[in-house]
């Protein structure tokens, strides 16, 4: 089925959660999994802790509530309930739906406006942690312990993203979680979980990109290692390099022939604000990544960004296996930069625009955190998914003025009254608005 509007999404969601892992038996079983995994899901959908809760007391006062016809959810279990049984799912089990939620952008054209440097596909890689405790742990939790002898316990994640320079949104692909590996003695890290990431999921995705992908990350990422793996795996790569953890790569680059060696390329171009700004390049290409023989070949290039508007100049450079040249070395620098959506819009969105993936939303003893955390993930993909293919949510969205006050009123309106449909809840605020089909005509002049 091609996802186009809510309630297509809220079928597939449906027949997911209804395939989840159960191992309960007899009288258990009396809220099926498909109820258990849509009432958390509906949680972060409506960004609203306490949206079960509202909705448990308007099914006795009612005998209807927004979470059987918003979410076709029959009977809502109880909170406990619902933690104990997803404790057993693995957070893979929702990797269908974001394939889903991907497969009807890129259908519908929205994937292919998401394009960098030589038309390809820019795919941001980042850590994030979305748990810690000193006390709350589970078998899956990572750990720090300080020298005082205090243990921290932590849960992350590498949440992968499509971005692109001049797209405000992020598209977010399957995460990959930071956990304990099976036969490793070492505690798992954000470079090794991404490279199991690029392992299982580049060929997963790069078939379905209508072109080649580039991939995007911070200077833990500018590793000879890993490197190597994405040119393996057939993607191109862009990766910060900070001259203090690469200190052959920029005394051998300090060392080159300005004109000859290494480039400069200077631009005046006007901000998003119409201010001008003065961009210069300088670019090298054939640099060895680490000292030694067999050191891979990469190409450097950085940017500094001066200008009347600016505090102070900004500076950055980068590693890339695009041959540069006068004519691409602002597009690489410009889909390079484009990593920074990753933590704005997609993490930091996360952790303070109302996902509030901090959050201990239950913990469990197995795979409760992770698989939470996926779902309040996979709830911004779905809001990504109705900001490009549903009229009503852009033009509300547009007309409010941030995501919180839509949200706000959505918790509101979800409490007080019950809506037949998420259809109808869109009209009604259309209507109150006066917006949309509702829109007062001008008065004639």
């Amino acid at each position: 089925m091609s996802l186009r509007r809510f309630e297509q999404l809220v079928a597939c969601t449906r027949r997911r959660m209804a395939a989840l892992h159960d191992r309960r038996t007899g009288r258990n079983t009396q809220y099926p999994m498909a109820d258990i995994g849509l009432s958390a899901f509906s949680v972060f959908y409506t960004q609203s802790p306490s949206f079960l809760a509202f909705q448990t007391t308007m099914q006795q006062n009612k005998g209807l509530s927004n979470a059987q016809t918003l979410f076709g959810i029959e009977k809502i279990p109880t909170d406990n309930h619902i933690r104990h049984t997803l404790d057993e799912v693995p957070p893979e089990e929702l990797y269908p739906l974001y394939d889903e939620v991907y497969e009807a952008l890129r259908e519908q054209g929205i994937v292919v406006t998401f394009r960098g440097v030589g038309n390809t596909t820019p795919i941001a890689l980042d850590g994030t942690w979305y748990f810690d405790s000193a006390e709350t742990h589970c078998e899956n939790c990572s750990r720090i312990e300080h020298k005082t002898g205090l243990i921290t316990y932590y849960h992350s994640a590498i949440t992968p993203v499509i971005v692109a320079p001049g797209q405000r949104h992020a598209i977010a692909l399957r995460p990959e979680f930071i956990t304990p590996q099976d036969g490793h003695n070492k505690q798992d890290c954000e470079i090794a979980a991404a490279k199991r990431w690029l392992d299982k999921e580049a060929a997963h995705y790069l078939p379905g990109l209508d072109h080649n992908a580039t991939l995007l990350g911070d200077d833990l990422y500018a590793h000879q290692p890993f490197c190597r793996r994405v040119l393996l795996q057939r993607y191109h790569f862009i990766f910060t390099c900070k001259p203090d953890s690469h200190t052959y790569l920029y005394t051998w680059v300090n060392q080159l022939e300005a004109g000859q060696d290494i480039r400069t390329v200077t631009m005046r171009v006007k901000d998003a604000k119409g201010h001008w700004e003065d961009h210069t390049y300088r670019y090298a290409n054939g640099v060895p990544l680490v000292e030694g023989e067999g050191a891979l070949k990469v190409n450097w290039c950085e940017v500094t960004i001066t200008g009347k508007a600016r505090k102070k100049p900004y500076h950055n450079a980068f590693i890339t296996d695009w041959k540069i040249d006068d004519d691409n070395v602002a597009g690489i620098v410009a889909t390079g930069r484009a990593r920074w959506k990753i933590e704005n819009e997609n993490n930091n969105t996360l952790k303070t625009k109302g996902y509030h993936l901090e959050h201990n939303f239950g913990h469990g003893k197995q795979h409760l955190s992770s698989l939470l955390a996926a779902m309040n993930m996979l709830a911004l993909l779905m809001h990504t998914f109705l900001a490009f293919g549903d009229d009503a949510y852009q033009l509300i969205r547009a007309t409010l003025p941030t995501r919180k006050t839509f949200f706000d009123d959505i918790r509101a309106l979800t409490r007080y009254i019950c809506f037949p449909s998420w259809a109808a809840m869109m009209d009604f605020m259309m209507r109150g608005l006066e917006i949309g089909p509702y829109a007062s005509a001008p008065d004639p002049a």
